[in-house]
């Protein structure tokens, strides 16, 4: 993966991490019980971006490649939930709206991390591929 783009993206999930971690904190310390679903569900994403954060930052592909997907599904379930059933969502969380509260970048974010992800593995298994077949070349 590109290094700028790698580093924009560890940089991304650190601060939706840290925006999403401090939300969620001071909800479920201070009002859980008039909210308990949004805003347990914000604790959750909070702790998913720092996996991905860390994931991406560690060269964890796999693992950085399944939190985004979760991420996503997170978002749009969510954010499908709150249009369809809104009294289910007392208070907003991280991902209602499918994150218009935070720029629509909960939305956005996994789509991009998926693509760079799901290309630099694609380039790493015909980089992979390349050299097998040039090594099994070598060998006749």
């Amino acid at each position: 993966m590109n290094p700028v783009a790698r580093i924009s993206l560890i940089v991304a999930y650190a601060v939706l991490a840290l925006a999403a971690l401090g939300r969620s904190s001071y909800q479920i310390s201070t009002k859980l019980s008039e909210a308990p679903v949004p805003y347990l569900v914000s604790g959750v994403s909070a702790l998913l971006y720092l996996v991905i954060a860390i994931a991406l930052w560690k060269r964890w592909a796999g693992v950085a490649l399944i939190g985004t997907a979760v991420e996503l599904f997170g978002v749009l379930v969510v954010g499908t939930l709150g249009y369809v059933e809104p009294s289910w969502w007392a208070d907003e969380t991280v991902w209602t709206g499918y994150g218009s509260a935070y720029g629509w970048v909960p939305l956005l974010l996994p789509l991009a991390a998926l693509i760079l992800l799901v290309r630099e593995r694609r380039a790493r298994a015909a980089r992979t591929a390349a050299s097998a077949a040039a090594t099994s070349g070598d060998a006749r």
